[in-house]
């Protein structure tokens, strides 16, 4: 590690956060400019804690952060290893959940749930055709694959059309869920993709120290009959995603 890198891993001891959230913020961002790619070394905790006059308990909090979060792997006295974010190069052209997307990529999928809640929202019951008193359920997820944070995703179901949705215990796929349990035929889904800036909560899970580019989905489905059953935004991550688009010849 060169010497600028520790210049610019050192905190700011005249603001009120937490010097360890500040280290790992600066690490983050590192890895996410290339500073730091993917099996570069990190030093021990003893050597970066004298470089930047800090305690080792407070660079250890925040080598454990980052490890609960797999973004470091521990070397033993060399020190710690950047772990790679993933490349992911999915295919677009047909309607297929994260869960599913994930397993394709070779990538086991989790969910991390921010809120789950039963809501009547007019401007969602606009956009799907309901009545402004219209329920829908409300889910707020972080979505990850071998548990690195890719995408914070805000959905919501029609509870009209599917009422048994507000029973889903949000595991597996909900369009298996949405043909087996709540017998409701897909039709279509209308999908656009647009670059965006994270915002502070997409920055936070992501890790990001500052407002990074990122893709924003937004995706209609529709049943067979032609009812929007479930309206998502999920904002994906730019440094791992490169989407590959077959296009015919006329």
């Amino acid at each position: 590690m060169t010497q600028d890198i520790f210049t610019k891993l050192m905190p700011d001891r005249g603001i009120a956060e937490p010097v360890y959230q500040q280290l790992m913020k600066r690490i983050v961002a590192l890895i996410a400019a290339g500073e730091i790619s993917g099996q570069d070394s990190l030093p021990s905790e003893r050597l970066l804690a004298e470089k930047l006059s800090l305690s080792r308990t407070t660079v250890r909090r925040c080598y454990t952060e980052l490890r609960a979060q797999n973004l470091l792997s521990s070397q033993g006295r060399a020190g710690f290893t950047v772990n790679d974010v993933p490349n992911l190069q999915p295919k677009l052209g047909r309607l297929k959940g994260f869960t599913e997307e994930m397993k394709e990529l070779g990538l086991t999928p989790s969910t991390r749930i921010l809120e789950r809640t039963v809501v009547t929202d007019r401007t969602i019951a606009s956009v799907v055709g309901r009545p402004s008193h219209a329920q829908f359920l409300r889910l707020v997820r972080v979505r990850c694959g071998d548990d690195v944070p890719l995408s914070r995703e805000v959905a919501w179901y029609d509870l009209t059309s599917a009422p048994q949705i507000a029973d889903w215990d949000v595991t597996g796929s909900i369009y298996d869920y949405l043909k087996t349990v709540c017998n409701v035929r897909l039709g279509r889904a209308e999908q656009t993709i647009e670059a965006v800036m994270s915002s502070a909560e997409e920055s936070a899970v992501f890790g990001f120290e500052q407002s990074s580019p990122c893709l924003l989905f937004k995706r209609k489905t529709y049943t067979a009959s032609g009812q929007i059953v479930e309206y998502v935004e999920g904002t994906f991550r730019g440094d791992a995603y490169t989407y590959h688009i077959d296009l015919g010849v006329s």
